[in-house]
């Protein structure tokens, strides 16, 4: 049997942070078990394939609002001693460029995703850390409130002093997160949180909506019909219902309730514009086309693709000559523009979302050093946490936190020893 000071199972974002950090200490003996060819699978897939790596927000007291209740409360402690400034500095310390893009996203300033799995690689690499490749964990074996070894698919046993447990969640199973461990956790003493999808894009029911499929809307806002918050940005529409940024942000409220029914979300596609000032405006494009049949007025304040589906909605007749549109018709026509209803019926499951919700119960893991509560050697970080944020960085900078602390107090441990 193989025996290390430290095993990390998971070579994605966090487990290669968590890497990282241990290895600092030359004395670790070290194993990362991953279960796919290569490190950074899902990482591959961030940000279009460009790595979206983290959100410039260096206030980590607004940085948790954009976390789920609870994974953001856990996050405080851990934002204080590495948060988006600290992390910067490390990519930057240990030779990776990073450059600051629109919507105040960090990515690589040179390469994509890959750089930043070949950065990691590179640093990985060194005589105290071996790597098992294509590797499935299939047991834990616990005694005494220890995990005394683990049980590895190709029939290899191996055991270390500790663990980090950096396994992802569920989404995307194809690059390794099936979420499977969560058995093993479970069956070793802890409890998981419900799994959910999260950032998943929603089917709806409205077939005019999946005609329009490839349209971008940008700057608009979606809401939860009923609900006083909206998001503001960018949507798209698909041949299955809607996605984009807005979309999946609002996906994780909406996901826990198509449980039990199905959701209407609102959709303002003139956000900026109160009703009022946007009758105003239709009032001056009206008078601009006053001579023109309906259907070619509008050309100046939607998109071409969207005027069709529109005008139907509002129920004016398209041929009908602009200066005959009454004004309860013009009303009509600017509060469909401000609240279009779309009935989501469903979403595309684990297997396109970015991230999961749910995962080890938060209360059972130590904030400040990311230690089990439960298990006396192991420690958990990354997306097998119950932490999931909106698009933007803030997950992978869950992962980028909660490794280093996790790296890095094992390793305080070890040298207080």
């Amino acid at each position: 049997m193989l025996k290390y000071d430290l095993i990390i199972i998971g070579g994605g974002p966090a487990g290669m942070m968590a890497g990282f950090i241990a290895s600092q200490n030359k004395n670790n003996k070290i194993l990362i078990i991953d279960r796919n060819k290569s490190f950074g699978r899902k990482l591959s897939l961030t940000g279009k394939g460009r790595c979206n790596i983290t959100h410039n927000e260096m206030d980590f007291k607004k940085m948790i609002q954009y976390y789920n209740s609870e994974g953001g409360k856990f996050l405080f402690s851990g934002f204080s001693k590495f948060g988006v400034k600290e992390t910067l500095n490390f990519f930057k310390k240990n030779g990776l460029d990073l450059k600051v893009e629109r919507g105040n996203r960090y990515f690589p300033k040179e390469g994509d995703s890959q750089s930043v799995i070949d950065f990691f690689e590179k640093n990985l690499k060194k005589d105290n850390i071996d790597i098992f490749y294509s590797s499935k964990v299939t047991k834990l074996n616990v005694k005494n409130k220890k995990i005394i070894n683990i049980e590895l698919s190709d029939d290899r046993v191996v055991s270390a002093s500790n663990y980090i447990i950096a396994s992802g969640g569920k989404s995307y199973p194809i690059t390794g997160s099936d979420g499977l461990i969560f058995d093993l956790i479970k069956k070793a003493g802890h409890n998981i949180s419900d799994l959910t999808p999260a950032l998943v894009p929603l089917k709806c029911k409205e077939e005019w909506i999946k005609k329009l499929s490839g349209l971008s809307l940008k700057n608009v806002s979606l809401k939860i019909k009923g609900s006083k918050k909206s998001i503001f940005g960018e949507m798209l529409f698909t041949h299955f219902g809607v996605s984009g940024p807005i979309v999946l942000n609002i996906s994780n409220t909406v996901v826990k309730m198509i449980s039990t029914k199905d959701v209407i979300l609102c959709l303002d596609l003139k956000p900026a514009l109160t009703l009022k000032a946007l009758d105003l405006r239709l009032q001056r494009d009206f008078d601009k086309y006053a001579n023109h049949d309906f259907k070619n007025s509008l050309n100046d304040l939607l998109p071409q693709n969207l005027i069709k589906e529109i005008i139907k909605l509002s129920g004016i007749s398209f041929h009908k000559k602009v200066h005959q549109v009454t004004k309860e018709e013009r009303l009509k026509l600017a509060k469909v523009i401000k609240n279009i209803e779309i009935t989501i019926s469903g979403h595309l499951g684990f297997e396109t979302a970015i991230v999961t919700s749910g995962g080890i119960d938060l209360k059972e893991v130590d904030q400040k050093n990311m230690k089990s509560k439960i298990l006396d050697n192991v420690y958990f970080c990354g997306e097998v946490l119950n932490i999931d944020g909106k698009t933007g960085g803030y997950n992978l900078q869950a992962c980028w936190t909660t490794g280093f602390i996790a790296g890095s107090n094992f390793t305080n441990n070890v040298d207080k020893k």
